[in-house]
């Protein structure tokens, strides 16, 4: 079980490092356009947020997968049924396109990268 609460962890993790690095990399595109005065180039940050967001998707369907593996873990648990097979051989459940149209639904996902893009609209606008 630890095993399984420690990749899910991990997922959970790399998920907020996406979104860190995402923030950090499109603020740096920022600097540098405004230091040389040409707006057109502030179109370039969809480029790595698109990249995060389907990073932050990919990590957040598997947390997901792992969170289904896990409490199907406990289910056979507490009914005795656990086999060889239950214990060494760990991978998410489901259907990853399933977890993935649900990471990407999730408002972790579309509330920040829409927030990201709106800030991005209005520093174009109004800044630049």
């Amino acid at each position: 079980m630890g095993i399984i609460q420690n990749i899910i962890t991990r997922m959970a993790t790399n998920s907020s490092a996406v979104k860190n690095w995402c923030i950090t990399i499109v603020s740096a595109i920022l600097v540098v356009v405004a230091d040389k005065n040409n707006k057109n180039f502030v179109w370039i940050t969809i480029i790595p947020i698109s990249l995060f967001l389907f990073l932050d998707i990919y990590y957040l369907a598997l947390e997901k997968g792992f969170r289904e593996a896990y409490d199907d873990f406990v289910k056979k648990l507490h009914l005795n049924n656990i086999t060889l097979n239950d214990l060494y051989f760990i991978k998410p459940k489901g259907k990853m396109s399933c977890h993935r149209l649900d990471s990407l639904l999730s408002f972790s996902v579309w509330g920040f990268y829409i927030c990201l893009i709106a800030m991005v609209i209005i520093t174009y606008k109004f800044i630049l």
